[in-house]
């Protein structure tokens, strides 16, 4: 299942089942799952860990190093879960400290061009579009959608099954459940659609909508709006996730007017 025109470093762990075509190149101190399969001018750098059923194709380059002058060329690490997609030409770079690394959770889809950068944390099924740009020390939540040409600057998080639309620019940090649209990036609704479709309840969206009715339509501070959310939506899950994400974040989140922050 290896093709002997592929570069396979001695040093490096290969799981049962693994399918490396050739061209491709696979470095030392790499360690890749069971039923893998790596195409052809994928490139698998050190510090690399690859969980189960991944898929990595043609131009790919996982764990390059990190585009970052605080990286002094020490050892850094790069780990990718099971069942992810990972397509053509995307580049994910290691982490610049030894006590991190890059992560991508489990049952993710990279769209082509992708780059996502040092230390960046994307928890899983989460899809990323074609094009799509993490500066480095980001997070993106579960379930979430970035589509084409969104851009992540520096340190910018993202929340649970938010929907950031093609070309956004992100700098700060989007809250759980939300829609964000337009340049400069504005709130545009709740993503009640893909959450309806994944078997959230009427009732639970309907605790969405009327929580950021209070942060984003209500005209008033965002402490006030999040004493307003917990006076007026029941305890739940949902109603901790947005509460506790924004306080998290010192109250910043994006698509505020500055007075309101």
């Amino acid at each position: 299942m290896i093709s002997p025109l592929a570069h396979v470093d001695p040093a490096a762990k290969i799981g049962q089942n693994v399918t490396i075509h050739p061209f491709a190149f696979i470095d030392a101190n790499v360690e890749i799952g069971d039923d893998c399969e790596i195409m052809p001018y994928a490139s698998i750098m050190r510090g690399t860990t690859l969980g189960r059923h991944n898929k990595i194709y043609q131009g790919a380059i996982i764990g390059a190093d990190p585009q970052d002058f605080r990286w002094k060329g020490e050892p850094t690490y790069c780990n990718i879960g099971d069942n992810n997609v990972i397509r053509e030409h995307v580049i994910i770079n290691r982490g610049i400290r030894a006590t991190g690394a890059t992560t991508i959770g489990n049952d993710c889809f990279i769209m082509a061009d992708s780059h996502i950068g040092h230390d960046c944390l994307i928890k899983g099924k989460t899809v990323l579009g074609n094009g799509v740009t993490l500066a480095g020390d980001c997070k993106v939540g579960m379930c979430s959608i970035l589509s084409s040409n969104v851009i992540l600057h520096e340190r910018s998080e993202v929340g649970d099954w938010v929907l950031v639309k093609g070309g956004c620019r992100i700098m700060g940090n989007v809250p759980p459940y939300v829609i964000i649209a337009h340049n400069p990036a504005a709130y545009y609704g709740i993503n009640a659609v893909i959450m309806r479709k994944q078997g959230f309840t009427n009732e639970q969206i309907d605790d969405v909508a009327k929580s950021y009715r209070h942060i984003y339509q209500s005209g008033t501070s965002v402490f006030n709006a999040l004493q307003r959310v917990e006076a007026d939506v029941e305890p739940s899950d949902i109603r901790s996730n947005i509460v506790d994400f924004i306080n998290s974040h010192h109250l910043k989140i994006v698509a505020l007017p500055t007075e309101l922050e």
